[in-house]
């Protein structure tokens, strides 16, 4: 058993949210789960979860790999997406990612020595109001990001 306790009974939670006949509605809740506990979601993860939710293996892999917010590779630390869809892009989403890479010293889809940080492209955030706009290991939305801005979030997640 891969996961904990405390993890199944999260996706316990999740799976009572749906009829008994639909268990795989909480796939996505299950796989953000197991994510969270384990930092990435393995082959024999998602197998796992496939196996307790009761439905085919490769199924939950397609979940797993058709969303950008699941990681089905190791990643570090801090998983920084940045989104660079056209209208980030055109509010500064590029020169953001450009001033990320030139910190990091990485590119997309790489990460640190350290295994502080992973840089990754990320889809619209639906905050294009907001660019440029990334988000911090799928759970914190970082607005307005000037370089200034990212130099202290950097400074603060490296603490």
């Amino acid at each position: 058993m891969l996961l904990s306790e405390l993890c199944y009974k999260k996706i316990d939670r999740e799976l009572a949210k749906y009829p008994a006949d639909q268990r795989q509605s909480a796939v996505m809740a299950a796989l953000a789960h197991a994510q969270v506990e384990l930092g990435w979601l393995a082959p024999d993860t998602m197998l796992e979860i496939a196996d307790y939710i009761g439905m085919p293996a490769i199924a939950v892999q397609e979940v797993a790999t058709f969303y950008n917010m699941y990681d089905v590779k190791p990643v570090g630390t801090h998983k920084i997406s940045v989104c660079t869809n056209l209208p980030c892009a055109l509010s500064g989403g590029n020169h953001a990612a450009r001033r990320l890479q030139e910190k990091l010293g990485i590119g997309f889809r790489e990460t640190t020595a350290d295994g502080k940080f992973t840089l990754v492209e990320g889809e619209c955030m639906g905050a294009c109001g907001d660019s440029p706009v990334m988000i911090v290991n799928n759970h914190r939305m970082c607005s307005f990001m000037s370089d200034d801005k990212i130099d202290a979030l950097l400074e603060e997640l490296n603490k």
